[in-house]
């Protein structure tokens, strides 16, 4: 099986912000990359404001006692919900993350258990539990099914943009508010990336191996860039050169993380599934 072409491919522009420490060439390369991702009319480019601003029109709320990011994502995003509207004044970063197995599948993975993680927060009358992206629910299912039981606690689940057909999965576990919501069946209609991860390792996660960047996942950038994935595969290795390379300026950097691999990565080993085509959570 092939992976799927979506119908609309929305991209968060998280690049741009990204790029502006990297110096000016690596910003001319991703504004270049960027007007030609725009020149699609399949693909809607997001940016933080406007979700933002569709995700505090859906309505108020009273400060929360806590609140649990997922992952850097999701706590960078409850900082960012915060700056405009104090609604989570103390933010638990909880490590949780989706990586793929050796069946071909996906398997959550994180620093510790869930259990040990939200230890902190049994006793409070009040939790959000915030993500960038609800794909398949599979992350904050998991979080809201975790979370220590307490009789008569406020819970509400948060992100910047989802895919409507997960929603009701973890609405039936919690409250859920998102700002941009993509109708459609995950895939086939609609997928979900970010800017940055097009050019930098650590968008797609694998267990036991290092991580890759989606242009080095040839299969997909083929299945969202019908026609001209080669020419943006181009500018994403340019840019993930300019970005990665140490600066003149400045002493080579030191990543966290999964190490990079040394060699180009190539497709996925036979047998994976066509479903696992789904960088979302």
């Amino acid at each position: 099986m092939t992976t799927p072409v979506p119908r609309t491919l929305y991209i968060h522009d998280d690049l741009s912000v990204d790029l502006r420490a990297q110096g000016e060439h690596a910003q001319r390369l991703g504004t270049a990359l960027l007007e030609r991702l725009r020149g699609d009319r399949r693909i809607v480019v997001l940016t933080l404001d406007e979700q933002l601003d569709k995700l505090l029109a859906r309505g108020g709320h009273a400060p929360f006692a806590a609140t649990v990011g997922i992952g850097r994502a999701g706590a960078r995003v409850a900082a960012q919900i915060h700056a405009r509207t104090r609604w989570f004044p103390v933010i638990h970063r909880v490590d949780l993350w989706r990586e793929e197995d050796e069946a071909g599948g996906y398997v959550l993975a994180g620093s510790a258990t869930l259990a040990s993680e939200l230890a902190r927060i049994a006793d409070v009358d009040s939790v959000a539990v915030v993500d960038d992206t609800i794909f398949s629910g599979l992350t904050m299912r998991a979080v809201l099914e975790a979370l220590p039981p307490r009789k008569g606690r406020r819970v509400h689940a948060f992100c910047l943009r989802a895919v409507a057909e997960s929603l009701p999965g973890v609405a039936a576990l919690a409250p859920v508010s998102a700002g941009v919501v993509a109708p459609g069946r995950i895939l086939e209609d609609v997928s979900f990336i970010n800017a940055s991860g097009l050019v930098r390792r650590g968008a797609i996660r694998r267990a036991g191996q290092a991580s890759l960047a989606f242009f080095e996942r040839p299969e997909w950038m083929a299945a969202w860039f019908p026609g001209y994935a080669e020419d943006v595969i181009e500018q994403c290795r340019e840019l993930h050169e300019a970005v990665e390379a140490p600066r003149a300026d400045r002493a080579p950097r030191t990543r966290r993380g999964s190490p990079a691999p040394s060699a180009p990565p190539g497709s996925r080993p036979p047998g994976s599934s066509s479903r696992r085509s789904a960088p979302g959570r």
